[in-house]
């Protein structure tokens, strides 16, 4: 079972608690790594619109941009059947990027 936990934010300095119950959702949403962020500044860098998820341990943020809506999206080779992948998001290159069918099968 988890505990609370104090953390320290990579923007502000402060410390701030990361609960329990934040750390469940966290987990249930699939992501390990805690928030690198305080409450106050990832709230401050979604309103400036900062897109990368900091804050959310890498996540997806943002999503669309200015220019009417459309999302910008990345055209990559699968990893796993070699066919034309396209991302909303630009791939760092340090994990394989999967088509829309590959990805809905892959085991989990």
């Amino acid at each position: 079972m988890s505990v609370d936990q104090t953390l320290r934010c990579r923007d502000c300095g402060v410390d701030f608690i990361w609960t329990e119950g934040e750390q469940e959702f966290y987990a249930s949403r699939g992501l390990t790594n805690p928030p690198s962020r305080c409450p106050s500044c990832r709230a401050a860098r979604r309103a400036a619109g900062g897109g990368g998820g900091g804050g959310y341990g890498g996540g997806g943020g943002g999503g669309y941009s200015r220019n009417g809506g459309q999302r910008q999206m990345y055209e990559v080779t699968c990893a796993n059947c070699g066919g034309i992948a396209r991302v909303p998001f630009q791939p760092r290159g340090d994990k394989p990027v999967y088509c829309s069918d590959c990805f809905r099968t892959a085991p989990r």
